[in-house]
């Protein structure tokens, strides 16, 4: 589908880039290969093409790469070899036509981009989608690899996020069968469900529950599901879908300055708002069935069919061959070198408060080795912690406060070893005794492994 999009689009391109030749003579004069010539690689026109290779090959400098790599990712299959082969002369490395190859070679040299390079990623992406073109302006910031980031296949919020959907009583929700995955949220007393299989066509649901303006974001590629407060300081952000990815992650934008943000860490990372102290704040979900979820919240509401787009909500159906699959859509810039679990292997993720100026200290839990530890104790950067798993497989994580759990008493409630009784609830773990601090629910979420470690490889690993 790619190329079918910005081929002729490109052509269009090059037609401007032609059209101005003293422009890229005087700025060829400076040292720098205009970014124009780049985009003549790829021309249908050989004679046009290989002029711009040998121009680019002539003046070459590792700042290059990047920018040609992109093109290939466009060009016709049988102009690759071509660009290829200037790729080989100028790095000595041999992966011939295998693009990801390539890229993954790319990404492991230091980072010196063309100085020209938000420009070209402007132009590239504004002729998939013009609204692209106000992620990059000139002298955008970003903290993250520009070479690093992506078309994931569609225009901006071409796969269209919810806004304030419909939802119904649980009584209500007959097209759901008591299997079905579900994504549950609580807050200030209310408690609302998103199926999975609803939530997977969107990728994003803007709602409010409990009287909080919420933003749900699901990465389909990484597997990961985080309920965010839309608002951060100060202002509400009305967050959508860029159409575009980095390391196989998911960049929202916010309508008012169109940065780009990270799902996995709700701050902006390109744009005007990237460097600021704004974040979003995570709240804590679970995933589970829906029978799990309706049996211990019965006056929980849920999403209805009525979503005003057409599409089959049936269990499964969406992303079906991706998610039965252990193959990546999209490459990333690294995997776990150990292979200590697979690629889709399912983790519970958080990032820990340290000392302050500091990361978070990123930490992931495999989901098997929970269902095998249904009441588990670590202590993992600085925090005491407790994690419990339903027989369904849902994971809650709690404070723990130097209080240990010995046995389950039934679905809801919990023994603490000196034989306390204890309610598990969403929002924390409620002495029966009254004489204990309750002890509060800290966010996490469920990942796929490679794509919660091509973002954040020194994270801390339980399996």
């Amino acid at each position: 589908m790619l190329n079918r999009v910005i081929r002729p689009s490109l052509v269009a391109l090059l037609t401007v880039a032609c059209a101005t030749p003293s422009a890229v003579e005087a700025q060829s004069s400076s040292g720098v290969v205009p970014v124009e010539l780049f985009f003549q690689a790829a021309a249908s026109d050989n004679r046009q093409a290989e002029a711009a290779l040998r121009q680019i090959g002539a003046a070459w400098r590792p700042s290059y790469l990047p920018l040609l790599l992109d093109v290939l990712r466009q060009a016709r299959r049988e102009h690759w070899p071509r660009i290829t082969g200037l790729l080989e002369r100028q790095t000595g490395q041999r992966f011939g036509t295998d693009i990801r190859a390539w890229r993954r070679w790319a990404w492991r040299q230091p980072y010196e981009p063309h100085p020209e390079f938000a420009r070209f990623k402007s132009e590239l992406y504004s002729f998939i989608d013009p609204a692209m073109r106000d992620f990059f302006p000139p002298g955008v910031r970003a903290l993250i690899r520009l070479d690093e980031i992506e078309w994931g296949g569609v225009k901006v919020n071409g796969i269209p996020p919810l806004d304030h959907p419909k939802h119904v009583a649980a009584g209500e929700a007959r097209y759901l069968g008591g299997g079905d995955v579900v994504f549950g949220f609580f807050l200030n007393g209310e408690a609302r469900a998103y199926p999975k299989r609803i939530l997977a066509w969107h990728e994003m649901a803007r709602d409010r529950v409990g009287g909080v303006e919420l933003t749900i974001v699901y990465c389909t590629l990484c597997g990961t599901v985080i309920p965010y407060e839309s608002t951060a300081g100060g202002k509400l952000r009305k967050l959508g879908t860029s159409g575009l990815l980095y390391r196989s992650n998911k960049l929202m934008f916010d309508e008012e300055t169109n940065s780009l943000w990270s799902t996995l860490e709700g701050k902006p990372v390109v744009g005007a708002l990237a460097g600021s102290d704004l974040r979003l704040r995570a709240l804590p979900v679970v995933t589970t069935t829906w029978d799990e979820w309706r049996r211990e919240h019965p006056e929980t509401t849920v999403l209805s069919l009525a979503t005003g787009y057409k599409r089959d909500y049936g269990e499964g159906v969406a992303y079906h061959e991706y998610f039965s699959s252990g193959e990546l859509m999209f490459p990333v810039s690294q995997t776990d070198p150990a292979s200590r679990l697979n690629n889709k292997d399912e983790v519970l993720v958080m990032r820990l408060a340290v000392a302050a100026g500091q990361p978070p200290q990123p930490v992931a839990i495999s989901a098997a080795f929970l269902h095998r530890n249904r009441i588990y104790h670590a202590e993992l950067a600085g925090h005491d912690l407790t994690v419990l798993t339903s027989p369904r497989g849902a994971n809650r994580v709690y404070a723990a406060r130097g209080v240990r759990f010995r046995r389950f008493l039934g679905d809801n409630r919990i023994e603490d070893a000196s034989g306390g009784a204890w309610r598990i609830t969403e929002e924390a773990l409620v002495s029966e005794g009254g004489s204990t601090p309750s002890l509060p629910r800290l966010p996490a979420q469920r990942a796929f492994w490679f794509g919660w470690y091509a973002q954040f490889p020194e994270t801390i690993l339980i399996k």
